[in-house]
Parts: structure tokens; C-alpha cells; sequence
């Protein structure tokens, strides 16, 4: 499960981040996933309970925002949603596409005190 080495890696980020701004704790983290990250949302909220445990995020609210995967084709132009990387374009059915939007991890926001 790497879920648990990923939430592991974002109390690293905080605690870093509490350090760095001489605070106490978190009171809220913000993260936004994309869909095509690989994260199992499940997964992470089971490792996330575990990971926090006596850290500075042990009792700060997630806010969690979950990234729609976007392509454009590189043979039309179309932009389009998708659910897999092997996804056709639904205007022409290539399979030559950009990958938009749909692979992030990222800790948008903390607040600390």
C-alpha cells in the first residue's frame, strides 16, 4: 500500500513547514489528488488515520479536493475527460493524446498556529 509512504511524505511536509514558521500544529491541511495519480481514496484515508498519529497534523481538518483527468488530442485539437490513460479521443477515436489535468498530488494549503 503506498498510500501510507505518500501520507507519511505529507506529514514530513508539514512538519517541516511547522518548523520552518516556528508554530505549534496544523489546523488544516488542503491537498488536491488527481484522478490518474494512482492514489486509491480509500486507501489513503485508512494509511492517513495511521500516518498522523502524535504529529502536528494528528488534529487539523483535511480538506481533500479530487482532479478530473482532461486530455487533448493531439490529432484534432479536442479537449476532452478521461478515465484512463488509454482512453480514445471521442471526436476521432486517436489514442495521441496530452495529458491536461489528472496526475496531481499536492499539499495546496496548511494553516498552522
Amino acid at each position: 500500500m503506498h498510500e501510507l509512504s505518500i501520507a507519511m511524505s505529507i506529514v514530513d511536509i508539514a512538519e517541516q513547514e511547522v518548523k520552518k514558521n516556528n508554530a505549534a500544529e496544523v489546523i488544516e491541511i488542503e491537498l488536491e489528488i488527481g484522478k490518474l495519480s494512482g492514489i486509491e481514496p480509500y486507501a489513503l484515508d485508512f494509511a492517513w488515520d495511521q500516518a498522523i498519529l502524535e504529529t502536528v497534523l494528528e488534529h487539523a481538518k483535511r480538506k481533500t479536493r479530487y482532479i478530473e483527468a482532461r486530455a487533448k488530442c493531439q490529432d484534432c485539437g479536442n479537449e476532452f475527460e478521461i478515465d484512463n490513460f488509454y482512453d480514445e479521443c471521442p471526436s476521432c477515436q486517436s489514442y495521441m493524446k496530452e495529458l491536461l489535468s489528472g496526475k496531481e498530488l499536492r499539499v495546496k494549503s496548511l494553516t498552522v498556529i
